[in-house]
């Protein structure tokens, strides 16, 4: 099968070098003509383990392609993906159609077979019917069908994910987008991946509904990670008490900074607008968006106490270590490194930083922060070290090292990483999240 995809971003290069490796022909489609040439020459926009040897291995086996031509890339195309951005809009937090309609339109100009067109772009209830009408008023020759087939990606296990989903869910509104779909995934058929098949408007928000969930379940546990500082509690044992209950589950129950990245801020705001516009508003992740914010810079703060105070903090410096939002990914969008950076540098800290992969990405965005080659750089003459975002490599500090480097033995580990009786015996002074 033929399979054209519209955005060469992070979804929609991990799909198509992902349907490629099943036996596809994949074209993955982008204007920006960059872009497109670094990956002709294996270079990748962004950083996911594995998916430069992915990209590849398909390229070179001729299963993916890449052009800037929209009108070159889906000639003969069964399945058309639309896989761009659809960031907050300004003023109003709902997400931005703009590149998504843009799409629509030109598709419709260039459809010359029948095909169907799938919404892989995160998208408000609805959209697929406006879809729909756009290609229809410019295609009424050919027959085709829109389908919301929404993506459950996670950054840094991208790959894994697409190949071994725990569900695939399809919402189309007839037969034959139902039967191209089936096809599109049939490879997946013998991993007995379930496939749900809904209508287009309840696919469009189950995207939303999922990640709204479990914007809830890390900000609930943030918040009992505050209520066992106060009362003594231990917020890891709480977390592993309520994660057996087979209802709740154990998975995103982990305190921490709040949470930021591609996803999560973006989708809860535009499920905020879609229930505000139809009038049946959403309170729960209302409280959520709010307190998630608030969050990440209250862990400023924390940084701040442990220095000993706004008035101690001042001229002192800080080691960072990890900017982006989460490991094994170079994403910086709303990760609450930023925001603790910011209010760092608000209250005249100076602060030093590393990331294995996001440093690149940060630098425009936390233009007071410097930069450092490793994390023992960034250490160097730190009043304090702060771990931001939980990569492997500052799981197993030499923290002989950290104390002969740093002005103080002053460690605030916003992510639980180590053990508070193994860095008291160590001579640290040890902060973290929830424990006591």
């Amino acid at each position: 099968m033929k399979i054209a995809m519209v955005g060469s971003g992070y979804v929609g290069l991990v799909s198509g070098a992902c349907f490629a490796d099943f036996g596809h022909q994949v074209v993955c489609i982008d204007k920006d003509q960059a872009k497109i040439d670094r990956l002709h020459a294996g270079v990748m926009p962004i950083y996911e383990p594995g998916l430069a040897a992915l990209v590849k291995s398909n390229v070179r086996a001729g299963r993916l392609a890449f052009t800037t031509s929209l009108a070159e890339g889906i000639r003969g195309a069964e399945a058309i993906f639309i896989a761009v951005g659809t960031p907050s809009r300004r003023g109003d937090g709902h997400a931005d159609l703009s590149f998504v309609y843009a799409v629509a339109e030109e598709i419709g100009t260039h459809l010359a077979n029948d095909a169907v067109i799938v919404t892989k772009s995160t998208v408000p209830v609805g959209t697929g019917d406006e879809v729909e009408r756009i290609i229809g008023e410019r295609a009424p020759a050919h027959r085709f069908a829109v389908v919301s087939n929404p993506e459950f990606l996670r950054e840094g296990a991208a790959i894994g994910d697409f190949k071994r989903p725990d569900r695939i869910v399809i919402g189309a509104e007839d037969d034959f987008g139902r039967q191209v779909m089936r096809e599109v995934y049939r490879p997946l058929f013998l991993n007995e991946a379930p496939i749900l098949f809904t209508g287009r408007r309840s696919s469009e928000l189950i995207k939303y509904a999922a990640n709204a969930f479990l914007a809830t379940k890390i900000t609930f546990i943030n918040e009992m990670a505050d209520l066992c500082e106060k009362v003594g509690a231990n917020v890891q044992d709480v977390s592993r008490g309520i994660g057996l209950d087979g209802r709740i589950g154990k998975h995103f129950l982990h305190a921490g900074p709040g949470y930021g990245g591609s996803c999560f801020p973006k989708d809860t705001l535009a499920l905020l607008k879609t229930a505000e516009d139809a009038g049946s508003p959403v309170r729960i992740v209302e409280a959520v968006v709010t307190v998630n914010e608030s969050r990440k810079r209250a862990m400023g703060r924390k940084v701040i106490d442990a220095l000993g105070g706004a008035e101690a903090a001042r001229g002192k410096k800080v080691a960072l270590l990890g900017l982006t939002f989460k490991p094994n990914t170079d994403d910086m969008r709303d990760s609450p490194a930023i925001a603790v950076a910011q209010t760092l540098t608000d209250a005249g800290v100076e602060v030093a930083a590393y990331d294995p992969e996001g440093m690149e990405l940060a630098r425009p965005l936390m233009p007071q922060v410097t930069m450092c080659m490793d994390a023992y750089a960034a250490i160097a003459g730190a009043d304090a070290v702060v771990i931001v975002t939980e990569w492997d490599a500052f799981r197993a500090l030499d923290l002989d090292r950290v104390k002969t480097l740093a002005n103080a033995p002053v460690l605030v580990d916003l992510r639980n990483i180590y053990r508070p009786a193994e860095m008291a015996a160590k001579g640290f002074t040890y902060t973290s999240i929830g424990r006591p």
